[in-house]
């Protein structure tokens, strides 16, 4: 796998192998993207979806991207923090995009911080990197399991 640079992402765009709607080209990265956020969820307390939330010192959340991605058949993707919010005492565990994943993102984080932590719509929160895979896939991410397939807005588990 390698991983695709500025100039490439914006190829496979072009070429419709990859999808980043709406895309902000102040967004791009030398190697990814960073997503935005477009709503906040802190579970059995509060949601918004145009505002700000306060994450309290251990409370885990959930945000869902304003981007949706769609990756095809030969593109998948890994998700990083930024690391402007692991400063802060955020900590997320994320899992690799498949390719054939067409969706909005949701993003979970916990703030292992002492402090608590104000989020924003609006604000980026993660980067997308986006890998070239060694040959298109046999089964995209749609045939096979496609749970998370076609979401919109902050989606809780499904199992």
């Amino acid at each position: 796998m390698s991983i695709l640079s500025d100039d490439t992402i914006l190829s496979a765009l072009d070429m419709g192998e990859l999808e980043i709607e709406p895309f902000n080209n102040d967004n791009l990265t030398p190697n990814g993207y960073d997503l935005t956020i477009k709503e906040i969820e802190i579970p059995n307390h509060t949601k918004t979806s145009d505002g700000e939330i306060i994450i309290p010192s251990g409370k885990r959340f959930a945000i869902s991207t304003k981007e949706r991605i769609a990756c095809g058949s030969n593109i998948c993707a890994q998700l990083w923090l930024r690391t402007s919010w692991a400063r802060k005492g955020i900590a997320c565990s994320f899992g690799k995009i498949d390719s054939g994943f067409d969706g909005t993102l949701t993003l979970l984080g916990f703030n292992s911080g002492e402090d608590d932590v104000l989020i924003r719509t609006g604000e980026t929160f993660a980067q997308i990197v986006f890998e070239m895979m060694s040959g298109p896939a046999a089964s995209l991410y749609s045939e096979r399991s496609g749970n998370y397939q076609n979401q919109k807005g902050i989606t809780w588990s499904k199992k």
